[in-house]
């Protein structure tokens, strides 16, 4: 029987109340424990596993409405009934207010007893299957929205292997190309100059996008926290405006650096270093001409740097895009012909594991500014 699964306790000073309601309960199959005062009744809860607690109204100590809230703060589900031999109307609200689920006035029989406990313990196995039905359809809508997000990342996965593929594939194609050209005995020796050096760029080309994508994936696989250190975002600027300056000027490009603080981040130094490296050399490759300037600062707990150029800029429509993997706009293709697509998305996956920000102004024809904020490094850390 159903009823047999239910544990009941009886919390009452009388002692035969408890033993009346022992003696009327358990032949119908109900388990029943008993406790002559509140503190006794809130041991045996926290011991063992009850459905319903008859608690009597009245009771030295502490009284059945005190009990009630401690009762519920053990265990919000279980069923109460409250049972008094001075039964009023203001008494019965406050205890359903409480949360009693029913109200015995005493004398009672033993089948309004029995018709009380049952009704209650009907409802509580009512209200608990309803909140598990509840609970199994919110769990089978998150399984659901993840199978969904699995998809969504299986098939960006897929896609973003079929552009690797793509990606790869080109240079390598190239390179192979011009190996059965020479092989095949259709270039010219006097040609065979000119065709290793085109060998040279695109291998060179092909080993610059591996290790970018080497240096994507490792950055989206997360920092390990210990390897963070204080590092001097000036310094590692300063490098790599001293290794291509000289490009620069063999260019004809001014190159005006500015370091009015020395701010100091949470960092693996070599992603600074990467940071700078892809931001300055994007600035290279696509000014053609005029200057490249670049500044370096700190604001209100910010380290913040910009590159701004006079090259060749990017359009509006095109700026949403130009974080995304493998992305060039075609004014950057017609500078540059081979480049990886992939540094700006380093520079993007840098900033997010350092909890920094990246804003792009650019106009097309006249030049664009990046300007990146990482937060300083605490004092002393």
């Amino acid at each position: 029987m159903a009823e047999a699964e239910a544990n009941i306790l009886v919390i009452d000073d009388e002692v035969g109340m408890r033993e009346g309601c022992r003696r009327a309960l358990t032949p119908r199959g109900f388990q029943v424990s008993v406790a002559e005062h509140g503190v006794e009744g809130l041991r045996k809860l926290r011991e063992g596993q009850f459905d319903l607690v008859l608690v009597d109204a009245m009771m030295p100590g502490m009284s059945g409405l005190e009990l009630l809230d401690r009762v519920y703060e053990h265990d919000p589900d279980i069923a109460c009934i409250m049972i008094t031999g001075y039964a009023t109307v203001d008494l019965a609200a406050q205890a359903m207010k409480k949360g009693a689920r029913d109200f015995l006035p005493k004398p009672f029989t033993s089948d309004e007893l029995l018709a009380a406990v049952r009704k209650s313990i009907d409802e509580r196995k009512r209200r608990l299957a309803l909140e598990r039905e509840k609970e199994l359809a919110e769990e089978q809508l998150q399984l659901e929205r993840i199978s969904q997000e699995r998809a969504k990342l299986d098939t960006i996965e897929s896609r973003f292997m079929l552009v690797i593929a793509h990606k790869l594939r080109d240079p390598a194609g190239v390179i192979k190309s011009y190996l059965q050209l020479m092989r095949g005995g259709f270039v010219d020796e006097d040609e065979w100059d000119e065709y290793l050096e085109k060998l040279d760029l695109r291998a060179g080309q092909l080993l610059a996008m591996l290790d970018d994508l080497l240096e994507l994936a490792h950055l989206k696989s997360g920092v390990e926290l210990s390897k963070l250190k204080p590092v001097g975002l000036a310094d590692s600027l300063e490098a790599v405006v001293s290794q291509i300056r000289p490009r620069a000027e063999a260019k004809g490009l001014l190159v005006d650096l500015q370091i009015e603080d020395q701010p100091v981040v949470l960092a693996q130094p070599n992603h600074l270093r990467t940071l700078w490296t892809h931001l300055v050399e994007n600035a290279l490759h696509y000014t053609p001409h005029g200057e490249i300037k670049l500044k370096l600062f700190e604001d209100r707990g910010w380290a913040v740097g910009t590159i701004a150029d006079s090259g060749i800029g990017i359009s509006t429509e095109e700026l949403g895009s130009i974080f995304q993997e493998f992305y060039r706009t075609e004014a950057a293709k017609a500078e540059v012909a081979l480049g990886t697509g992939l540094g700006l998305p380093i520079v993007n996956q840098i900033l997010a594991v350092y909890g920094g920000t990246v804003q792009v102004d650019s106009t097309p024809g006249k030049g664009s500014k990046f300007t990146i904020r990482l937060p300083l490094a605490p004092p002393g850390g």
